[in-house]
């Protein structure tokens, strides 16, 4: 089942947000099952909405790939993080260039 998984990371700015990307490569080595990416940051921190094919491969990711690239880049922190299961999904943007 897929699944959106929403999270809030206070403290983290985008600087840290580059230099753990620049790590893990989920742009240029797109994890298994990850279907959608987005990331912004406000007065708060990181926010970050992602769409996966299933919890578990999110889980996956966060553990061999995503948390090893955050200790790297010395973020000690962790993420307030919720998953719900995807009710619907439509990217315009998509759809008119399928």
């Amino acid at each position: 089942m897929s699944i959106v998984m929403m999270m809030q990371w206070p403290g983290v700015t985008l600087d840290e947000y580059e230099k753990v990307r620049a790590v893990v490569r989920f742009d240029t080595d797109p994890p298994a099952g990850g279907a959608f990416h987005v990331a912004a940051a406000g007065e708060d921190g990181l926010r970050v909405i992602d769409v996966w094919d299933s919890a578990e491969q999110f889980q996956a990711f966060v553990e061999k790939r995503l948390m090893p690239g955050v200790a790297q880049v010395g973020i000690h922190s962790e993420p307030k993080i919720e998953i719900l299961p995807v009710h619907y999904a439509f990217a315009p943007a998509l759809m008119a260039r399928a």
